[in-house]
């Protein structure tokens, strides 16, 4: 690593004057980082670094419409009605991928770098979705599905560490939220091609009248995954351009390098107005390496093993809910017997739910601490559940329902990202995450394998408040994190 030290020993041993003026020249740079009060980057990066969120979350919904014809195809003895217990596997050995590609590659990111890892993730995303589109049977299926979660898992991790690193400090949650939209248009995508390319025509609002699907055409989910591996390729070649996180830099002691990302920040952000002067020097720890080690700074720190804890069971219940409905809504549905086009099309107008949420993410992200978003959205979800159940034969209130639905499970997510994310240091803020949310996400295997066999034995009304209701238990659990809101991760995790 460069020493770029001034009067270094000639022995090449730092002596205490090298560390205090390493200390001195990183907290400066971070200092001038922390007064920058607006978005210091070009906005074309926002699109890039949600290409991320885009595809993660077109991953996660694709799977939603599509799953019937893909099982219908790939698994003998696969029908429409049975497909929601089928589904359970891939959905949930995608979701082990998921953990274990968060457990595997997101400490990297603590050690090599956050850009050099988003590089790396996209790259496993498109193979993980080109192998899936080529899948010659559902083995080779649910392999390719492990190997997609292992690459979304990592990248979601680091995307958010990488975005909570470079935007303001009092505008953290909006603007991963603004990174959030990408996350909805990708959802959107997702169900809606799923509903366009994999289901039978069928008169509105029963389905779309021009569906794709019939016995001439059963290969729709093929290429719904081909068009996974399609945005993969583009967000590789736009990623190329993004800098390393100045944060990183400072505690891998590269600050010529950091001062060089901060200085382009600065000249960005004093064309929208003068710059306040820079706080007094942030105090930084620029001893620990990042990578493996990092995973013994979360569980080996009291402080910081408390907080996980808090966030992992958090999480755990809340994906429970998330993906009973993301993953598993039409064929949830369908096992309650809606026809397949007619679920399909309650979640795809649902879906809409989530853009408008993410919108009023946007606007009201930094209004309320991160921990009370969580009961927020239960409370809305809750209402969702009861309106689809009430819905009857009336589609407007199925359709209404539905997108109250989407937006109460998914308008906390953003500012739990910011909490996660605020919540350990920059030496293992990725490992951080990435554990919290990894772990997190055996919760919704575990729910689907759980409660899939029951959805069938159960009323609209109770399926729909059973799987709801875990929502309102990662609500409680939340209410025990820390406060975060406009406060600097230095102050919050030293």
């Amino acid at each position: 690593m460069e020493n770029l030290s001034r009067g270094s020993d000639p022995s090449g041993a730092a002596g205490p004057g090298d560390a205090k003026r390493e200390a001195s020249e990183g907290g400066s740079v971070l200092a001038r980082l922390d007064r920058l009060d607006v978005w210091s980057m070009p906005f074309l990066f926002v699109g890039i670094i949600g290409l991320g969120f885009l595809f993660t979350f077109y991953d996660v919904f694709d799977i939603n419409v599509s799953f019937i014809q893909t099982c219908v195809a790939l698994k003998h003895g696969c029908t429409p009605q049975n497909a929601l217990t089928t589904l359970r596997v891939p959905v949930a050995l995608n979701l082990a991928g998921y953990v274990l590609g968060t457990l595997l590659l997101s400490p990297l990111s603590d050690r090599i770098g956050r850009r050099n890892m988003l590089l790396f993730t996209m790259v496993l995303t498109g193979i993980g979705s080109l192998w899936t589109a080529l899948a010659p049977d559902y083995t080779n299926f649910v392999l390719a599905r492990i190997l997609t979660g292992m690459a979304v898992g990592a990248d979601l991790s680091i995307v958010n560490s990488y975005v909570g690193e470079v935007a303001p400090r009092r505008d953290r949650a909006k603007w991963i939220s603004v990174i959030f939209v990408n996350s909805s248009l990708g959802a959107l995508l997702g169900i809606w091609l799923g509903l366009f390319l994999t289901t039978s025509p069928a008169p509105w609002p029963k389905g779309l009248s021009f569906a794709q699907a019939g016995p001439g055409f059963v290969d729709g989910w093929r290429w719904m995954y081909a068009v996974g591996a399609l945005l993969a390729l583009v967000a590789i070649l736009l990623r190329v351009q993004l800098p390393e996180s100045p944060r990183w830099l400072v505690g891998k002691k590269r600050f010529r390098e950091a001062d060089t990302v901060v200085t382009a920040m600065e000249e960005m952000a004093a064309r929208r107005g003068p710059l306040a002067d820079p706080a007094e020097d942030i105090p930084v720890d620029t001893e620990i390496e990042g990578g493996y080690s990092a995973f013994a700074q979360v569980l080996g720190n009291r402080t910081y093993l408390i907080r996980f804890l808090v966030l992992v069971f958090m999480w755990f219940f809340a994906y429970v809910t998330v993906f009973g409905f993301s993953a598993g809504g039409t064929s949830l549905l369908t096992s309650l017997s809606y026809p397949p086009p007619e679920a399909g099309l309650i979640n795809a107008v649902g879906a809409f739910g989530f853009l408008l949420c993410a919108l009023v993410a946007v606007a009201s992200a930094e209004r309320l601490e991160r921990k009370l978003w969580l009961p927020t959205g239960a409370v809305i979800t809750v209402v969702g559940s009861v309106l689809v159940a009430e819905a009857g034969t009336s589609s407007l209130v199925a359709f209404l329902g539905m997108g109250v639905v989407f937006f109460g499970f998914n308008i906390w997510v953003p500012m739990t990202y910011a909490l996660s994310t605020e919540s350990f240091p920059t030496r293992a803020r990725a490992t951080g995450f990435g554990l919290v949310d990894g772990l997190g996400h055996l919760g919704g295997g575990i729910g689907v394998l759980l409660i899939a066999p029951e959805i069938p034995h159960l009323s609209v009304l109770g399926a729909f408040l059973l799987v709801s209701g875990f929502l309102v238990v990662a609500a409680v659990i939340a209410q025990f994190a820390l406060n975060t809101r406009g406060r600097r991760f230095e102050e919050v995790s030293p």
